[in-house]
């Protein structure tokens, strides 16, 4: 509910808090005291376009904040998820608040958070309608009448329902929309594909192979220089006339005839002996060595080719063989699966034929039963209007479809259904309904609302309900009927209505009175709660201009009279 106005600098409001309860407000005043400023401020704090013509008088900017003691569950998913997306705790409600600038400018917030004008809207549109000269009325778009009719008609399980097949559908067409797309370019690159796979396939990689081929192209570069040195220690080791072995050989003699006499050469003798076996390795594997140095010029340029051809592929498939081979077995799969994609086509399309059909006939059913909840609607909304000087009001929910190919019988849909609601009114006899968001009336377009909130207030989860204007036209008893359907609508709701009649006044919870006042050379407005003596007064008052016994007999009667119409 609303709990709270609070409006600073605007217009000839200079600083008002106003306070509002469960049930029924009602806001009297004399004409010109302010009261439609009010419901002006609060369609601003919700959303609604501004300029700094609002702005009072020599001040820099206007303010105004409404706090809403809101519970989460009656938000939309859009709005809750907006608040938690942009850390804004909402636990203990939501403070919607706009400051206007001299200029025209204008910042929105929630709860601190600055937001833009269109999040400010959309939220404040799920807690909050105001019905009368300025718009703010969720219930004028087709949309929301939808969203009415089928809580009146109970159709929330069978609409979530044809929702739920619809987004299949939904997901199914992008599937098939998205393989269609690829099979334009499918045959251009499964021959790419093939024509990878081939070359890669053909060069025959093994793990490990460039770094083999990399070691013998250095041998082959240097097998001129490596035989060379190969020879020249062969015959250093082994093969001079001055070898190392033929040297060591006669140390180890030496060293035998010394060992023989003095057992102190032994360790001496044993190592040259260890050494010498070693040594002629050493010559045999240098040998052997310079002899397997063939430089091949043939087996060199295998060995480039070879390489070079690694570095091709490594170009255009992966840094590595092994990242050549991982991307083989990757276009492999995608060939497989390309090749295999007509079928998959052919699948989805059955799929799709069957969910069509399945939508159809939920979408069929639930526009039948929309239907008939709209013929009822129309004898409740035409009654309702009669008692409250609209006698010859013609109302009709006008359900149209769309062409188009999401139903085996040709009509568009959406996660609602087939239909297209809208709701149409005829205020004057003769005139052609008219969709009810260009009813022209506000005072009219007011009764409707309310005609309408009564039939569906159990189904309609908007928690306040703003009328403004509501008695433009009416008195005597049809204002008492007025202000009987508006009490009996605030069980629902919290309803907050400004009015001239005293006989919708007297069935209000609770009562506010707007003045206007003069204090040294301005203007203000002051608004103050009117309760037992003070109400009987101002209710006199509304009767007959001024207070007087005869008023005050007559207020206190309307006063009785509405209490105990309720009991």
């Amino acid at each position: 509910m609303l709990r709270e106005l609070h409006i600073r600098n605007f217009s000839i409001i200079d600083d008002a808090t106003i306070e509002f309860g469960e049930g029924f407000n009602v806001l009297t005043g004399e004409t010109g005291a302010g009261k439609s400023i009010i419901i002006h401020a609060l369609s601003l704090a919700l959303g609604e376009r501004a300029t700094g013509d609002f702005i009072r008088s020599g001040e820099k900017e206007a303010v105004v904040e409404a706090f809403f003691d809101t519970a989460p569950e009656s938000l939309s998913p859009p709005a809750l998820q907006f608040l938690r997306d942009n850390a804004i705790d909402f636990e203990d409600g939501l403070i919607l608040r706009r400051v206007i600038t001299a200029q025209g400018r204008s910042r929105a917030y929630i709860n601190g958070s600055m937001v833009n004008l269109q999040t400010l809207s959309d939220i404040s549109r799920n807690i909050i309608d105001v019905h009368g000269q300025y718009e703010h009325q969720s219930l004028l778009s087709p949309e929301s009448q939808l969203e009415l009719l089928d809580a009146y008609g109970g159709h929330a399980a069978l609409r979530e329902e044809t929702g739920a097949v619809f987004e299949k559908l939904c997901t199914l067409k992008q599937r098939i929309a998205d393989l269609l797309r690829e099979d334009r370019d499918r045959a251009r690159r499964l021959d790419i594909l093939r024509f990878q796979i081939d070359e890669i396939e053909a060069a025959g990689l093994s793990p490990g192979e460039d770094e083999e081929l990399s070691g013998e192209l250095k041998i082959l570069d240097s097998a001129g220089r490596l035989a060379e040195l190969a020879n020249e220690a062969y015959e250093a080791v082994y093969s001079s006339d001055f070898s190392c072995i033929t040297t060591l050989s006669k140390v180890l003699n030496a060293l035998r005839e010394i060992a023989a006499i003095d057992a102190r050469a032994n360790e001496a003798l044993k190592a040259v002996e260890d050494a010498l076996p070693l040594l002629e390795e050493t010559g045999y594997f240098l040998r052997d060595y310079r002899e397997s140095l063939d430089f091949d010029p043939q087996r060199l340029g295998q060995v480039q080719e070879r390489l070079e051809l690694i570095k091709k592929l490594a170009g255009k498939y992966g840094d590595s063989i092994e990242e050549i081979l991982r991307y083989k077995e990757n276009a492999v799969a995608e060939l497989e699966g390309l090749e295999h994609a007509g079928e998959t086509l052919e699948t989805y399309r059955a799929e799709l034929e069957q969910l069509k059909q399945g939508l159809t006939e939920k979408a069929r059913l639930l526009s039948e039963k929309r239907k008939k909840s709209a013929a009822k609607i129309e004898k409740e909304v035409v009654a309702r209007l009669s008692e409250l000087s609209m006698p010859d009001t013609e109302f009709s929910v006008r359900i149209t479809h769309e062409k188009g190919e999401d139903t085996t019988d040709g009509f568009r849909a959406s996660r609602t259904g087939i239909d297209n609601i809208e709701f149409l009114i005829s205020p004057n006899i003769g005139e052609e309904p008219r969709p009810l968001s260009k009813t022209a009336s506000g005072g009219e377009l007011s009764r409707v609302m309310l005609a309408l909130k009564a039939i569906l207030a159990k189904g309609d989860k908007v928690p306040v309900l703003v009328f403004d204007e509501i008695d433009a036209g009416i008195g005597g008893m049809t204002a008492e009927t007025v202000g009987r359907k508006l009490k009996g609508l605030s069980s629902y709701h919290q309803v907050i209505c400004i009015t001239h009649l005293p006989q919708i006044a007297a069935f209000a919870d609770r009562h506010l009175k707007i003045q206007k006042r003069v204090r040294g050379d301005r203007t203000r407005v002051e608004i103050s709660t009117v309760e037992k003596d003070e109400r009987t007064e101002e209710v006199a008052r509304m009767l007959s201009g001024g207070i007087s016994d005869v008023s005050i007999r007559h207020a206190e009667e309307i006063l009785k009279k509405a209490r105990s119409s309720l009991n």
